[in-house]
Parts: structure tokens; C-alpha cells; sequence
């Protein structure tokens, strides 16, 4: 059985501004095991990337850990002092953003680039330096490597400067890959691409990846399990056939009836009803309440604890508290 590898504990993230502190992240938690591919799906604003800037230490200025934990190998990261943070970031865990052009120094060359993330964590050096950069890129399935080298960012495309942030992610042989929106600026043919050359080098490497992104069709067939945000919290949590083919939250349910579906041209989508919630204003009971269906007086009133619908799936509803509640009663009666 695979062990654990991170595990976030009770992660409280926020944002101070004028108009007030923004709770960004509100208490989750979840295990990253090693050889993993877990999904990190939700809304923008949901928490999704806070989350992983959270554990890669890159918040923006404003932005901070309130409370909670995040161990990797058993350590608890927030402890770390910078030399140690420095380690971590690259060596241990690397991270791939949304716009690799954002992401890329348009200045220097790629091999300028990419041989320094390598310098960072490495000793190599000169023919050696040079020679892991080239393989880098041959690995991520660049053609004429050495001539990429002396490129500069704009002389390539999006699908090869996001193949580049990934050699560059990838160099040094990171334990966990965080993949934040990697394919949200690539067109469709491009992001299939990228996400099956992220899955290729997670089993060539045997590293374990967490896979941000708002749209549950890019992780369908890609992640081994599926977290559902909204509103700074774990809505649910399972299996990716569990969650695809037995959602028990709303908001999980909503987010599925919102992809398009190929067989039937005809079928239309049905949006979520409402917005979403106010981070500066949380409500008082389920984030989700103001535009669940089915939302109870409970739900306006107290936060839902998780219910284990089995084994390897989790689900924060008061619906389901409710259900399991019934079905306790039930066999009850029975005996």
C-alpha cells in the first residue's frame, strides 16, 4: 500500500485588504499518497490554487497561513526555515502555472532558463548542465532540443512553452508535481496533449501529482482521486468513478450537468443557480446553501460535518447526514 506523502491538516488560508480579511481556505483536509494523481477541482475563487500556493509558501504578499498543517514525509513544512523552503520548492515539490509566458522570462533563452532551475538543486555544471537540459526537453517530447536551447520564449508556441515549464518542473526529479491550471491557455488538442504527457511522466517517474483545474472534464480520465471546492472548503472527496458516477453533493452534481454532452448535441446545459458566495462574508451554515435545491433550515444554520458514504468516499451535506440518519432508523426497526 502506497504512504502517505502530504498530508494537509485543517488549512485555514487568508487574504488581507481593505475591505477585510478574505477566507480563502477554510479547513480542509486531505492525503496525498505517494504515486498519486489526485484532482483538485472547483469554480474560480473556490480555494483551488490558494490551496497549492499554500503548500509551495508563494502566497501573495497579503496572503497567509491562519492555522493548520502541511507535512510532507511527516514534517511540517510550515516550520521549515528558508534554506529548508528553498529545498523544498524544486527538489521536493515543483509547480507548473496557468501561462507558461507569464511564467517564462522572456529575455533569456530557454536554455538560460532551464539549465538554471537545474543549477538550483544540482551540482552539474558546463557539458553535464547542458546535457540535462537537452534530455529534459527530449523528455517532455520537444524535437530538436539543442536548437531549443537558444530560443527565446515567443519563438515558441503555447503547447511547447508549457512542454518547457514542465521539463523545467521536472528537472531536478520532484516527489510531488503541482499542476495548476497547466492546459487552461491551450487550445483543445493541445491541452489533450499536455495532460497525457503530464500522466506519461508521473508513471516514467513514479512521482505523485495534484491536478488544479475548474473543469471536471480535463481530470475524468486522468486522476486517481477527485477533491470538489467551493467556497474554501472540501465539498467532496472520492474516487474519480465515485465522483462521476455517484455524487452525493450538489454542488458536485451541478458542476457534472454543466460539461457538454458529445452523444446528445441537443442536450442543454444547466447552469448553477445563484452566485457565488462572498469569501469577505461567509455564511453562517453550508457555503453552498444560497443555491442548493435542496437546502434545508440546517443548512442555513450550521456548517455540515463529512459523511463517509464508503471507504473512499466523502461528502460535506447536511443531505446526507440526513440519509444516513434515515437508514440508521431503519435498521433499526428491522431488528
Amino acid at each position: 500500500m502506497s504512504e502517505v506523502l502530504l498530508r494537509v491538516d485543517d488549512l485555514h488560508t487568508a487574504f488581507t485588504t481593505d475591505n477585510g480579511e478574505v477566507q480563502a481556505v477554510n479547513g480542509i483536509s486531505f492525503d496525498l499518497n505517494e504515486g498519486e494523481i489526485l484532482g483538485i477541482v472547483g469554480e474560480s475563487g473556490s480555494g483551488k490554487s490558494v490551496t497549492a500556493y499554500s503548500i509551495m509558501q508563494i502566497l501573495a504578499g497579503n496572503g497567509y497561513v491562519k492555522s493548520g498543517n502541511i507535512f510532507y514525509k511527516g514534517k511540517d513544512i510550515l516550520q521549515y526555515s528558508s534554506d529548508e523552503m528553498k529545498h523544498f520548492r524544486g527538489k521536493c515539490c515543483s509547480i507548473i502555472f496557468q501561462d507558461p509566458m507569464t511564467s517564462l522570462n522572456p529575455v533569456f533563452t530557454i536554455g538560460n532558463q532551464l539549465k538554471e532551475a537545474i543549477k538550483l538543486h544540482t551540482d552539474k555544471r558546463g557539458a553535464e548542465l547542458k546535457s540535462r537540459a537537452i534530455e529534459m526537453l527530449e523528455l517532455v517530447g520537444i524535437n530538436e532540443p539543442e536548437r531549443r536551447l537558444k530560443q527565446y520564449p515567443f519563438e515558441l508556441s503555447g503547447g511547447m512553452r508549457q512542454r518547457v515549464m514542465i521539463a523545467m518542473a521536472l528537472a531536478c526529479e520532484p516527489d510531488i508535481l503541482i499542476a495548476d491550471e497547466p492546459t487552461t491557455a491551450l487550445d483543445v488538442t493541445i491541452q489533450a496533449q499536455i495532460l497525457e504527457e503530464i500522466q506519461k511522466l508521473q508513471k516514467k517517474m513514479g512521482m505523485a501529482v495534484i491536478l488544479v483545474t475548474h473543469d471536471l472534464g480535463v481530470i475524468a480520465n486522468l486522476c486517481d482521486d477527485i477533491i470538489v471546492m467551493y467556497g474554501g472548503k472540501v465539498c467532496e472527496r472520492g474516487t474519480a468513478d465515485e465522483i462521476f458516477y455517484n455524487s452525493k453533493h450538489e454542488y458536485t452534481k451541478g458542476l457534472l450537468k454543466s460539461i457538454p454532452n458529445t452523444t446528445n448535441m441537443n442536450q442543454k446545459l444547466e447552469p448553477i443557480a445563484g452566485t457565488p458566495i462572498n469569501l469577505l462574508n461567509l455564511p453562517k451554515g453550508c457555503s453552498f446553501c444560497t443555491r442548493c435545491k435542496n437546502a434545508m433550515k440546517i443548512c442555513l444554520e450550521e456548517p455540515p460535518e463529512e459523511v463517509f458514504i464508503n471507504d473512499n468516499h466523502i461528502a460535506s451535506c447536511w443531505m446526507n447526514i440526513k440519509e444516513a440518519a434515515e437508514e440508521l432508523a431503519k435498521n433499526k426497526e428491522v431488528q
